[in-house]
């Protein structure tokens, strides 16, 4: 008896490798879900205790969860940016939230240059039909950064960011058509079965499906009645609202909100088997950047993880992004990372995987052989981080240390902070009078890491 199972293990380990190199052959669909303004600590798989998030769980427990990987800014529009082009902010076109008016008085945000090549057209060379369904925030109807310029097939959803804070806005738009809603549809749930039909249409053959919902971005609002198990469970504070609607619960709507997005991933997974492709679909979920306090939104559910800071700065919590890879027979269920990578990274990642060839001069690096466990992993010297907002500020991370400088813009005003993330993850401790030689040295880097930018952000 022992011998037979002694052969059954040998006979499992050398075939495993052959299931994953086969599986890696194929053409892969990918879905890449991206919430708005979700927290690591928002999830059951990261820590959460109270809000329930047993798919995305599962997709954690059936896939791989990065420790430490980064969004691509600190707030929405350069974070996208970075993620579709895989230069960082200090080389992307697009560095902040700014906007622009429309002659009819709508707003939306600077376009993306039409000369950028997008990850959309670095794989439509390998047959994929690709999307974009949820938030886009880099360019307005018509001009060249709409969607449908930038390499995607199909476009559903907000164009403009200032649309996207309200869910039951006058308007969204499909391809290049204006949908009137008159404020009386939830959106989430019109952008989540669009993702569904998307899926649907084109599971016969390879697709990208970018999924951007708004969720759980303030405001903070879900459907009348739809509160589910989370109703009475808290001592609220009411939001008497401002830029965001009111909102008389805000614990428990915005813990609704996060179920809610995890019910619909649910419903994506179960799509997959339907249709039989949950085995050659990659599945990622992440965040553009740390949690927001807004609209009645606080720490209560230590969303940010035990990080220092949320959205908007340059800490942790601000760009530390909960980051999950689920690939049936090539990633090992219940694998964990600590791999230090950014969403630069996932455009040549997805090249990788798809035999595309990668754009010149992206700043991000394949992760692959981590999702593989096989091959070198090669590794960042640094990542740099810059925002134009609150005075301008910018990092560096290399070697487990951070350095922080604020107030760039007034040079009277400008400081340091250094951080030993080895030994202080939460950044409690300023290092920078301890150890000034490393602050020189992390300074000229930060220096030499970005490119002047003419599209009206200010060069440090």
């Amino acid at each position: 008896m022992k011998k037979n199972i002694l052969l059954v293990l040998s006979s499992t380990v050398v075939t495993l490798p052959v299931i994953a190199q086969q599986a890696e052959q194929k053409t892969p669909n990918i879905i890449y879900i991206m919430a708005d303004d979700l927290g690591m600590g928002d999830l059951g798989c990261y820590g959460q205790k109270i809000i329930k998030t047993p798919a995305i769980d599962n997709l954690a427990n059936q896939g791989m969860m990065f420790s430490s990987h980064y969004s691509g800014s600190t707030v929405s529009a350069p974070s996208r940016c970075v993620l579709i082009t895989g230069k960082h902010s200090g080389n992307a076109p697009i560095r902040g939230n700014a906007g622009v008016s429309l002659k009819n008085g709508e707003s939306y945000d600077s376009p993306l240059p039409a000369n950028e090549v997008t990850i959309a057209e670095a794989i439509k060379e390998r047959g994929y039909t690709s999307a974009v369904i949820g938030k886009w925030g880099m360019g307005a109807p018509k001009s060249e950064g709409h969607p449908l310029v930038q390499g995607f097939d199909y476009f559903y959803g907000y164009l403009s960011q200032l649309n996207a804070h309200s869910y039951y806005p006058e308007f969204l738009w499909e391809n290049n058509k204006k949908v009137k809603l008159g404020k009386k549809e939830y959106t989430h749930d019109l952008i989540m079965d669009k993702a569904l039909d998307f899926i649907a249409d084109n599971s016969a053959k390879p697709f990208f499906l970018y999924l951007t919902p708004t969720i759980p971005h303030a405001e903070l609002i879900v459907p009348d009645g739809e509160l589910g198990r989370y109703e009475n469970m808290f001592k609220e504070k009411n939001y008497k609202g401002g830029h965001y609607a009111r909102c008389e619960k805000p614990l428990a709507t915005f813990a609704a909100m996060v179920t809610r997005l995890d019910s619909d991933v649910q419903r994506i997974m179960d799509l997959l088997k339907e249709k039989g492709i949950d085995d050659n679909t990659i599945v990622i979920f992440t965040s553009d950047n740390g949690t927001h306090v807004e609209g009645g939104h606080t720490n209560f559910f230590n969303s940010s993880a035990g990080y220092r800071g949320a959205k908007r700065d340059l800490y942790e919590g601000g760009v530390r992004t909960p980051y999950i890879v689920n690939w049936k027979g090539v990633i090992e269920p219940g694998s964990y990372t600590n791999h230090v990578s950014a969403f630069w990274d996932f455009l040549p990642t997805v090249c990788d995987i798809t035999g595309s060839a990668t754009p010149h001069g992206v700043d991000g690096i394949s992760f692959l052989p981590t999702l593989t466990n096989r091959g070198e992993q090669a590794k960042h010297d640094y990542l740099y981080f810059e925002f134009h907002e609150e005075g301008g500020k910018q990092s560096i991370l290399k070697d487990g240390w951070k350095l922080i400088r604020l107030q760039a813009k007034n040079k009277s005003k400008t400081r340091y902070e250094l951080y030993n993330l080895n030994q202080d993850v939460a950044e409690r401790f300023n290092l920078s009078a301890k150890y000034p030689e490393k602050v020189a040295e992390y300074m000229k880097i930060m220096d030499n890491a970005r490119t002047p930018s003419n599209k009206g952000y200010f060069n440090f």
